[in-house]
């Protein structure tokens, strides 16, 4: 029976990444590099290190070692300029309802800043504990997020379970033992086939992490 679950934010409990990405190519076409916005969600989960160095890679460029700061706060400006985004409906409800049976977590690749920001609006006093992409030295696809927060949380990998809906948030859960549900919420299904079990939609998610919820009451 689990005990916990950890969940990515941007597209799993707020719809957050179009903003993010928006965010992304406006501040690489400021770097002269030429970025789309579905290349930011094939990426999606990884810390704002891991997406400079992927794109300064592809531009055939290296980024000094003072840019990762000065480049996370660009982003972050843009980001909270035009940051729209809402709560995918019903999550606040279930997630409120789930609190006292499970510790609940959120392990993201945004910056601080914006994590807490948007969990503070839509999901006050729901986490037991949150990562963000700088409070890990590997973001995802790497283990150390969810290991991080599988710590903090004081849980087993096999007491608690992963939502995510981007492909290296699957693969950070699967290479920290864990299992994971995945949500194709900006990417086609195919793309989230490593994960343990897809739900179509919110509205599926939220009848899953119900019919847990119940089990465990009974």
């Amino acid at each position: 029976m689990f005990k916990g679950i950890i969940f990515d934010s941007d597209g799993v409990l707020v719809n957050s990444m179009p903003y993010h990405a928006k965010a992304w190519v406006d501040v690489f076409a400021e770097l002269g590099i030429h970025v789309t916005e579905n290349e930011i969600y094939e990426i999606e989960g990884s810390n704002h290190v891991g997406v400079i160095n992927i794109f300064f890679e592809k531009a055939g460029r290296v980024p000094e070692p003072d840019m990762y700061d000065r480049i996370l706060e660009m982003k972050r400006a843009h980001f909270l300029e035009n940051n729209r985004a809402e709560t995918f409906e019903g999550m606040y409800e279930c997630l409120s309802s789930m609190k006292n049976k499970f510790k609940l977590a959120v392990a993201s690749g945004a910056d601080r800043t914006i994590v807490t920001s948007l969990m503070e609006k839509f999901y006050p006093g729901i986490f037991d504990t949150i990562i963000s992409g700088e409070d890990v030295k590997n973001g995802k696809p790497d283990p150390e997020p969810y290991n991080k927060a599988l710590e903090l949380l004081g849980l087993d990998k096999k007491e608690c379970f992963v939502v995510e809906n981007a492909p290296l948030g699957i693969e950070s859960a699967k290479n920290a033992g864990m299992f994971c549900v995945g949500i194709p919420t900006y990417l086609d299904v195919k793309k989230l086939q490593e994960a343990d079990l897809i739900v179509k939609d919110h509205k599926e998610l939220i009848d899953y992490l119900k019919g847990l919820d119940e089990k465990q009451s009974n």
